[in-house]
């Protein structure tokens, strides 16, 4: 009976040991040499026996690289469940010596007992369960990929040693496909994923920032082809299209693959801060290569430490116990090495801080002189609605802007294309609002019209199609401030040329209220000049200067964007909309004033009567938020714009409404 029993703990039931998958593995009922006493023990016993069986039928299942549909009962085929596997047989393996040992004890004894069976196999009663836990809940929930290391790690956290030491040795041999993929995605810009179950994934929105790109190998362009992972989305493919891209660029763009991290593949331990690192690095490598292979160049951008950062990941794979301290030792390592070479790609090779100067000259209206003859030459071309031509006569209008003023470098207005897109009239739909719809000015070239950048490379890295599209709406904010303190000035012009003739009551009311527009618009003017842009870049600068660290470099022109777009009161809707309604009133002003076509009196009187009460309301509102917002001392932006606007306490004493006062 002893023998017999045995070989049912080792999965192979026979005439007096049956087994029923609803039942489990149990002592048949009635046999006449076994003592009913011993009836209870030997099912206690045999519940080891059921749950080996099941461990087994587990791994046999899951443990093929070739597996049949009906064995996976609807869970995900991947690595890490194979490596499950292994590690749950390593730990079977004790288990298996424990019976070894027991039948040549009974060879050599006869006269031992069951109770001697029970006694010998104690220890598995407590891990057994434990193990049988981890495994249901994978089954049930269908844990895939990195996942299933959260599992285990939850679970290896108990107070009993069997437990917690069979666990680690399971999830040991799981971190070691961890390691594999973190190495080949870090030190070869390699994603070996075809289960998609590590933490980084091709494609996703979490990482648009990033823009890293690669040209895969042929390994990796048949594992994209498997997962059926696309490229870039239309909406960027269309961006980059309108970029004038050098040889460089264009390789680039085709080969631009977006990474981002799977959070839910993230398992709790490893911190978020480490996963971007482990992006970051892998990223840099593919851009690396990419470039490298474009030019038929060679080297690497880890300096030949690849071979060291390889041992040190393997190192760490060997170890019985995780440690998140030396892998994050070794991953800050890789780290530090890939930061400070693309540094001084970045900045010493491709002349970040020059470029930086150059894109604030066009997108933040730097060249100011520039733009002053682009508006002046193409007022006429960009009031009517964009054409099919209106995009080539824009950036001839440009290039003649540039000669008049005599632009030093012409290599960077090369750099530059003025775009028109129909997208922006859908944005600026959005932003309108109900008041002031009939003096708004109507849809133009202006509206539609961006500003599109050649990125040469590296600094594609920094300099993202999302990063353009923010600097694209400073541009259009700025160039339509620009505008319309431009028209106020030709408002003046032309009421000092009529002002030899006779002046009505109309005429007077038109200088006071253009005079109230101009000085609201300069005073708005100053501040985005020199409160915003000038103080913002100059922090920038100093940041870019004093780090020797890209990714700093990159967190610092992301908070320069980010406050530009804060400070301007782009992101701050109540105040953004009030200028909007502002300088849509200024156009209409303007529009009103030089129009040469006679119009009857009643109706310049109507459209005059309604430019006043707008922009009335409109500048008593805006005063109203500002002054609200400084009492709180809760946005010292706004305060530092109404001290513009108020600094010789001319709003005040207009009551806080400008327009109406004096007319």
């Amino acid at each position: 009976m002893i023998h017999e029993l045995l070989l049912a703990l080792s999965g192979f039931p026979g005439s007096v040991f049956a087994w029923s998958r609803r039942a489990g593995l149990q002592v048949l009922q009635d046999v006449p040499f076994i003592h009913p006493s011993e009836v209870n023990l030997l099912n206690r016993i045999c519940r080891l026996g059921t749950d080996y069986i099941r461990f087994s039928e587990f791994v046999q299942q899951n443990s093929s690289h070739v597996q049949k549909p009906t064995e996976l009962a609807g869970h995900k085929q991947g690595m890490y469940l194979r490596a499950f596997c292994s590690g749950l047989d390593l730990v079977l393996q004790s288990y298996r010596q424990a019976l070894l040992d027991l039948e040549q004890q009974f060879l050599a004894d006869p006269h031992l007992s069951v109770s001697h069976v029970n006694h010998s196999l104690e220890q598995f009663q407590l891990l057994f369960p434990a193990l049988m836990v981890v495994l249901d809940l994978i089954k049930s929930q269908k844990v895939h990929g990195c996942q299933i290391l959260e599992v285990i790690y939850k679970h290896s956290c108990s107070g009993l040693p069997p437990i917690r030491k069979a666990l680690e040795k399971v999830l040991c041999v799981c971190h070691g496909v961890m390691y594999k993929q973190i190495s080949a995605w870090m030190l070869h810009g390699l994603l070996l994923d075809p289960h998609q179950e590590f933490f980084i994934q091709q494609g996703g929105a979490t990482r648009p920032e990033q823009g890293a790109v690669a040209t895969p190998t042929h390994s990796q362009s048949e594992q994209d082809d498997e997962l059926g992972i696309g490229g870039v989305s239309g909406r960027q493919l269309r961006q980059m299209q309108n970029l004038h891209l050098s040889k460089e660029a264009v390789v680039l763009k085709e080969s631009m693959r977006l990474y981002s991290i799977r959070p839910e593949m993230l398992p709790g331990y490893l911190p978020h801060r480490l996963a971007q690192k482990v992006l970051f690095v892998g990223e840099s490598v593919q851009m690396f290569q990419s470039q490298a292979a474009s030019q038929c160049a060679s080297g690497s951008i880890l300096k030949s430490h690849e071979d060291a950062f390889a041992t040190e990941i393997h190192n760490l794979q060997q170890q019985d116990l995780f440690s998140l301290l030396e892998l994050e030792m070794v991953v800050d390592k890789i780290r530090n090495t890939v930061a400070e070479h693309l540094w001084k790609l970045v900045v010493e090779e491709a002349d970040l801080l020059g470029q930086l100067k150059t894109i604030k000259d066009f997108y933040l209206l730097g060249r100011g002189e520039l733009f002053q003859a682009f508006i002046d030459s193409t007022q006429t071309l960009l009031k009517a609605p964009p054409t099919a031509v209106t995009e080539h006569d824009v950036n001839v209008a440009l290039q003649q802007a540039a000669s008049r003023v005599l632009l030093d470098d012409e290599h960077q207005l090369h750099l530059f294309h003025l775009t028109i897109s129909t997208q922006a009239r859908d944005h600026r739909e959005g932003l309108s609002g109900h008041e002031g719809e009939a003096v708004r000015e109507p849809w133009s070239g202006w509206a539609a019209l961006g500003l599109s950048y050649t990125v040469r490379w590296p600094l594609h890295i920094l300099l993202t199609p999302s990063v353009l599209d923010k600097y694209n709406v400073m541009f259009r904010y700025l160039l339509e401030v620009r505008r319309v303190q431009a028209e106020l000035q030709r408002c003046w012009a032309v009421q000092m040329e009529r002002k030899s003739s006779r002046m009505d009551k109309s005429d007077a009311v038109k200088w006071r209220l253009r005079n109230h527009m101009a000085f609201l618009v300069d005073n708005l003017q100053y501040y985005l000049q020199v409160d915003v842009l000038e103080s913002q870049f100059s922090q920038l600068q100093q940041q870019v200067s004093s780090k020797r660290d890209f990714e700093s470099i990159r967190l610092a022109h992301d908070a320069f964007l980010a406050n530009l777009l804060a400070t301007s009161f782009i992101l701050l809707k109540p105040v953004f909309h009030c200028l909007h309604e502002i300088l849509g009133l200024c156009h209409s002003f303007s529009a009103l004033v030089t129009q040469a076509s006679p119009v009857s009196d009643d109706r310049v009187s109507a459209q005059l009567d309604s430019l006043v009460k707008g922009f009335s309301r409109q500048s008593s509102l805006l005063f109203k938020i500002l002054s609200s917002v400084r009492s709180q001392q809760s946005n010292p932006n706004l305060a530092q714009l109404l001290l513009r606007l108020d600094y010789n306490k001319y709003y005040t004493l207009a009551g806080g409404t400008l327009g109406s006062f004096g007319i």
